[in-house]
């Protein structure tokens, strides 16, 4: 017999380990989900705004998918099988061929990585050094690639970067746009140094960028900026990485974050809300010519996830069979923005800041930031902040989430603002 132990939270404090983080800013111990919404174990409900960090672009728990994946196990599917073939990825790889692949005139293979997104980003960088025989790498401030030391040699965080213990090298860190404030062209100015043979910046093997920084502060880039970049590229013989971990599968709006753009990128690292579910699933698409990679180059024990096979065909037959999803998307943004610009409204000096789905207010500190997101979660609010100094409030909220409950979270996030604005005006 054990004991129900679902509200105690002392086994955290006593078991898991202080590297925790999320767990600090929403006290409570969660136990159900449905939709966009949170259940905790005392019976209080919350508007989920940070959708696992966009693994749950999809909400939690989607009928559809869950039936799918239910039917699956109940049958005695396939759970694990390295990357044998099955049925399941068979599934899923002719759906993403027919619905994602082909509809973009795109002939990229796909590469079953390891599951995390850090996994397909290792991939990726790995096989620009391959292909083109160079070692540097160039990335940009404020971005954010993952944990492992391959990928967080191209994240630009200090703190992060400190936990690594050893010299991350192979990678030349340069200016986002308006990073170094909106008159200065930085295109130009990278353009300037890979031109001059004495700059010091070694022949790249790849840029790799993301087109909204999500964990930076959700710097958007613009398609003047992004298209240079991948100009730049190809005139120095390195290869494109689009990081659509975080920006893709709708968040931005379409499925990929560069939907829009005239760009056609070699490499593209992908994770989080793949699986559609919130299982672990990545994989990186490569164009053909440089998949020459020898078998086994590059594996991992759970390379591919048969669970996020079944679910990610059924989100992708759900979701993306036609223009209604994206539609949707679109219409939610607009009341997005509407919603975080009555808040910027509030605190002098705060903007806007990202696209889509992938948008917040920075309000130009990381205290109050986390004073708002830390008001809105006693409200029934799940909200996290984003930037090197925290100083953003970051709506992430699942692109499922009903209308009127999208608004209902606005208004409680508004009312947060509020809040923390009048206690901040007292204080003063």
């Amino acid at each position: 017999m054990t004991t129900d132990t679902s509200g105690d939270k002392s086994i955290f404090e006593r078991r898991e380990s202080q590297v925790r983080s999320y767990c600090r800013s929403f006290d409570a111990v969660f136990d159900r989900a449905t939709g966009a919404t949170l259940f905790d174990s005392e019976g209080n409900s919350y508007t989920d705004f940070l959708s696992g960090c966009s693994s749950l672009n999809y909400g939690h728990n989607d009928p559809d998918m869950k039936a799918a994946l239910i039917a699956h196990i109940t049958d005695d599917g396939i759970a694990h099988a390295l990357d044998m073939y099955t049925s399941p990825k068979a599934g899923f790889l002719e759906t993403f061929e027919r619905l994602v692949l082909a509809p973009r005139g795109m002939n990229h293979k796909v590469m079953m990585t390891g599951p995390t997104g850090a996994n397909a980003v290792e991939a990726a960088i790995k096989l620009a050094r391959k292909v083109t025989g160079r070692t540097n790498v160039i990335s940009f401030t404020n971005g954010f690639h993952g944990m492992t030391l391959g990928a967080l040699s191209l994240t630009g965080n200090s703190g992060k970067r400190g936990g690594a213990g050893v010299a991350m090298s192979g990678v030349t860190h340069l200016p986002y746009e308006g990073s170094l404030g909106e008159d200065v062209d930085t295109l130009a100015m990278i353009e300037a140094m890979l031109d001059n043979g004495s700059s010091g910046i070694d022949a790249p093997a790849a840029f790799v960028l993301e087109l909204v920084q999500g964990e930076g502060g959700l710097n958007a880039a613009s398609r003047e900026w992004v298209e240079g970049i991948a100009r730049l590229a190809t005139k120095h013989g390195a290869k494109l990485i689009v990081d659509d971990i975080q920006a893709g599968i709708g968040r931005t709006g379409s499925f990929f974050s560069f939907d829009d753009m005239d760009i056609e990128p070699d490499m593209i690292p992908m994770a989080k809300s793949l699986s559609g579910f919130g299982l672990p699933f990545a994989l990186t698409l490569v164009k053909p010519e440089l998949d020459v990679w020898t078998p086994a180059e590059h594996n991992g024990t759970f390379r591919g996830n048969t669970h996020a096979f079944v679910t990610a065909r059924v989100a992708l037959e759900k979701f993306w069979s036609d223009d209604a999803f994206k539609d949707a998307i679109a219409a939610k943004a607009t009341v997005l923005t509407e919603g975080l610009q009555s808040i910027a409204d509030m605190i002098p000096g705060a903007r806007l800041k990202g696209r889509g789905m992938m948008q917040g207010v920075d309000v130009g500190n990381g205290d109050l930031a986390g004073a708002i997101c830390a008001e809105a979660f006693e409200r029934g609010l799940v909200i996290e902040t984003s930037g090197a100094e925290d100083e953003v409030v970051k709506v992430l909220a699942p692109l499922t989430t009903p209308m009127d409950q999208f608004k209902d979270g606005l208004n409680t996030l508004a009312d947060a603002a509020r809040s923390c604005v009048a206690t901040k005006i007292a204080a003063e």
